[in-house]
């Protein structure tokens, strides 16, 4: 499997999400606010989610449009380009509401790719 297909960056896009849910688990928005090196971390993982879905070609992203791909790279151009300031409120909501979602949705995408 090279790692240029889709289905590497889902996987991708799976695990740094699953590694990020982990680091956030039994966290509360003050641990993120008062943690750096959570906060460094979880904000690393979200840009790498972003990497990979930005990885992934129209053509295959068209496949899968229960999945909010421009948002997922933007928030990846936000994070990398905008590190000078990164509101904490909105990374709290990505992590606790968006990101379990993807990742439901990227297990589903996968599940079905097996065949």
């Amino acid at each position: 499997m090279s790692k240029r297909e889709p289905r590497v960056r889902l996987l991708h896009m799976r695990d740094f999400a699953q590694k990020a849910l982990q680091l956030t688990g039994g966290k509360t928005r003050a641990d993120l606010e008062n943690d750096e090196v959570l906060r460094l971390a979880v904000t690393h993982l979200l840009e790498l989610v972003g990497e990979a879905a930005a990885q992934i070609p129209p053509e295959a992203q068209a496949q899968w449009p229960q999945i909010p791909w421009p948002k997922i790279v933007g928030m990846r151009n936000r994070l990398i380009h905008g590190y000078d300031y990164i509101d904490n409120a909105i990374l709290w909501d990505a992590l606790t509401h968006n990101l379990p979602e993807l990742l439901k949705q990227l297990e589903q995408v996968l599940a079905d790719r097996k065949t």
